[in-house]
């Protein structure tokens, strides 16, 4: 019977019969087979979420690895009352502790920067080699040594001072007679290529200067001593931006004490033999500053040592604190490669000769830039042909104490 019959025979009123019909499942197959699914990607996001593993579940490795702890007497060891403070600029390429530190050198008469590396193995630095006390290098008188807590230093001894006993051979009669030029190539010690290209292709009269840093500056300072060069030591001093413009570990401050200056100064002086003299690295503050710089002029005077002031601070008292002392001393007169161009490095020669001629003494200072050394050294080897004498810087240091 069709439906319209059904609707025709019902009585009226009332309502018509239903048709039953089947129980439909709520869901298919694959849409059960999508919620478990669901379920499963839902689990899996909260244990992700909340079980504090950065690595999501990547197979891991863990290797303990013990951090030696050295103690670095150079740089640990302070004089009581002293803050414990690093004073070196260290950069990102620092790693945390045992390898390299990279410092930061900013010339304070140039403005130009040098990336200093130390601890870098083998090829580089090591501040295990930079803390432990250096040997004393050949052809060191051992008189002229006496011991400090960080190692041997410079001292005066049955009448002999280390100026006189390592100044470079020089004919000083004729530098009496004649102008003469002295040149003083600085910062080396840290950097071996640079620091051999000075020693080896420069004329023995060049006057070399040496930065305490590195595994063991002695050992190119006692090369250059070979070669019959000349050296110095270069102190780290204060600039007048510092700590922006830092010349490294153990720099001598203003603002310390001078007993904590002078224990510093110990430190640098232990690094290496055979100076006839100390000079200023960077130090405009500290140079210009009476009361930190005269315990220091007063010390090397003690230790029978020169000093050089680079002449990069026209506001240096040294001049003044070297004769008050009686020490032989001496002043740049012009900085070689201020501007590190061929032009510019030649124009300064010709003005160093010109001063030379004019006054009867020049002191040239530059640094082992490839340019700088190959320019000197061709100027150098014309220079007598002129009638100027090459002379190491003691000579010129002696001839203007007496004129």
């Amino acid at each position: 019977m069709t439906e319209t019959a059904d609707d025709l025979s019902a009585p009226l009123g009332q309502d018509k019969p239903r048709r039953k019909r089947r129980l439909r499942l709520p869901f298919t197959a694959m849409q059960l087979l999508a919620v478990l699914l669901g379920l499963f990607l839902v689990t899996f996001a909260g244990f992700a979420i909340f079980n504090k593993d950065p690595l999501g579940g990547e197979p891991v490795t863990r290797i303990a690895i013990s951090e030696p702890r050295t103690i670095d007497k150079a740089t640990d060891e302070r004089p009581a009352g002293q803050e414990s403070k690093r004073d070196t600029k260290e950069t990102p390429k620092q790693a945390a502790s045992g390898e390299q530190k990279t410092i930061t050198m900013i010339d304070g008469s140039t403005g130009a920067r040098h990336d200093v590396v130390i601890g870098a193995g083998d090829a580089a630095e090591k501040d295990e080699a930079a803390s432990a006390p250096p040997s004393v290098m050949a052809g060191i008188n051992p008189k002229l040594l006496e011991k400090s807590r960080y190692g041997m230093i410079p001292v005066v001894a049955d009448g002999l001072k280390p100026f006189n006993v390592y100044a470079a051979d020089a004919d000083r009669a004729r530098a009496a007679k004649m102008p003469v030029v002295a040149i003083v190539i600085g910062g080396l010690g840290v950097g071996a290529a640079k620091t051999l290209d000075a020693i080896m292709k420069l004329p023995p009269a060049v006057t070399l200067a040496f930065t305490p840093y590195g595994a063991d500056p002695g050992k190119l300072a006692e090369r250059a001593r070979a070669q019959r060069h000349e050296i110095f030591l270069q102190i780290p001093m204060e600039p007048y931006d510092f700590p922006d413009n830092d010349p490294g570990p153990q720099t001598l401050l203003t603002s310390l004490s001078a007993d904590q200056n002078m224990d510093r100064l110990y430190w640098h002086l232990s690094r290496m033999q055979g100076y006839a003299g100390l000079t200023n690295f960077m130090g405009a503050r500290f140079i210009a500053t009476e009361p930190a710089m005269q315990p220091i002029i007063r010390e090397a005077a003690k230790r029978g040592l020169g000093f050089f002031d680079d002449g990069s601070s026209p506001r240096s008292i040294a001049p003044q604190a070297a004769a008050n002392q009686a020490i032989p001393f001496g002043k740049g007169d012009i900085a070689i490669d201020a501007v590190p161009t061929p032009a510019e490095i030649d124009r300064a020669l010709n003005k160093l000769e010109s001063t030379a001629r004019e006054r009867g003494i020049a002191v040239g200072t530059a640094s082992a830039l490839p340019v700088s050394i190959e320019r000197i050294g061709a100027w150098t080897r014309t220079l007598g042909d002129r009638g100027i004498l090459l002379v190491p810087l003691t000579t010129a240091m002696l001839k203007s104490k007496s004129s």
